[in-house]
């Protein structure tokens, strides 16, 4: 069995676990490509992140395919990952495309609105969107403003902090008052190469099931 037919299985089992079988979503990630992440591209631990993640949006997605951003001080929206090109998928995508700007600073907002815009705008809809948001430090303050814009909309973000960064401003995302709702967690993975992805899912899939409950319940889905 392939080593994505193995996460797929162990999605099933976590989704399970949460009750979430019936739930179908948008999937999307995105993932930060600031200066500091540059060993994490070299090495391939970011292009086992992105499979490890399209295996939970092979089990939400009726199309089976996880949309992908990447961001510095730039952001781009690229082509979809299927499981038909998902060996080569980062070297081919990103690392090889000049057209993308790599290896500066931070800005999340831009990626963020361009997020918000696909799933609102381009594609509206009312199936609920999950963000898997890859970031191993310093994010902008204003990232906090777009987060609570956006608590009324159907869209979920679930914030990665890798590495050994202080990730104050995402840790204050799980507190923030003055929200619809609660549209945003944050876990810290200091080596997420090193968990397993029985951890990994069960720790991305942690509040996503009540942020559904609540967003149904204030009409937002």
């Amino acid at each position: 069995m392939s080593s994505i037919d193995l996460r797929k299985k162990i999605v099933e089992l976590t989704l399970i676990k949460k009750q979430l079988t019936d739930v179908t979503a948008r999937v999307g990630i995105v993932l930060d490509i600031t200066g500091s992440m540059r060993s994490l591209y070299a090495r391939g631990v970011v292009q086992e992140v992105v499979e490890r993640i399209l295996a939970v949006a092979s089990k939400f997605d009726d199309n089976g395919s996880l949309d992908v951003w990447v961001y510095d001080t730039e952001f781009s929206r690229l082509p979809p990952v299927t499981e038909q090109e998902l060996g080569s998928y980062v070297v081919t995508h990103i690392m090889n495309n000049d057209s993308i700007h790599k290896f500066g600073r931070n800005n999340e907002p831009p990626v963020m609105e361009d997020v918000i815009g696909k799933y609102t705008k381009e594609e509206p809809d009312t199936t609920p969107v999950f963000i898997i948001f890859i970031n191993d430090g310093g994010v902008v303050k204003p990232t906090r403003k777009v987060i609570m814009a956006a608590s009324s909309l159907p869209i979920f973000w679930q914030f990665v902090g890798i590495g050994d960064s202080d990730f104050e401003v995402l840790k204050q995302l799980d507190t923030m008052s003055g929200r619809l709702v609660d549209n945003a967690s944050f876990i810290h993975l200091d080596r997420i190469e090193d968990v397993s992805d029985e951890e990994l899912y069960d720790q991305l899939l942690n509040e996503f099931p009540q942020w559904l409950k609540a967003a149904k319940a204030k009409r937002i889905l």
